[in-house]
């Protein structure tokens, strides 16, 4: 079993930056050094969606177009811990963003290959 913590959320003006950050714990050895992991984000009403996605090794990224450019998204194994930087926010990112690993190494962007979740990060982007 692995448990994922978010943290970083917050509220901050359009156009500032925000970094999430997202541990893991759980299973003893080296927790998610071999999953893939990603961030997604949900909005009231609507359903959860891909945001940014890792390989294991981190040489690997992927993107939801509307965040290219300005949401870069890392790891660092040796601290089973996974980022979100966020930049140049908008009013449109605003949304709980939830941290998950993946049952594959791979940086994935489908939903269903993720088997473990955090309970989520609120951030809020003012105008």
């Amino acid at each position: 079993q692995v448990q994922l913590v978010e943290s970083g959320g917050g509220l901050v003006q359009a156009g500032g930056s925000l970094r999430l950050s997202c541990a893991a714990s759980g299973r003893t050895i080296s927790t998610i050094s071999n999953n893939g992991m990603g961030w997604f984000r949900q909005t009231p009403g609507k359903e959860r969606a891909f945001v940014a996605a890792i390989n294991w090794r981190g040489e690997s990224t992927t993107y939801v177009d509307s965040v290219k450019g300005r949401f870069t998204i890392s790891r660092d194994n040796r601290k089973n811990t996974v980022y979100l930087e966020m930049n140049s926010l908008k009013p449109e990112d605003t949304a709980v963003y939830y941290c998950a690993a993946a049952r594959t190494p791979m940086a994935s962007t489908i939903k269903s290959l993720y088997n473990y979740w955090g309970q989520g990060t609120q951030v809020t982007v003012s105008s």
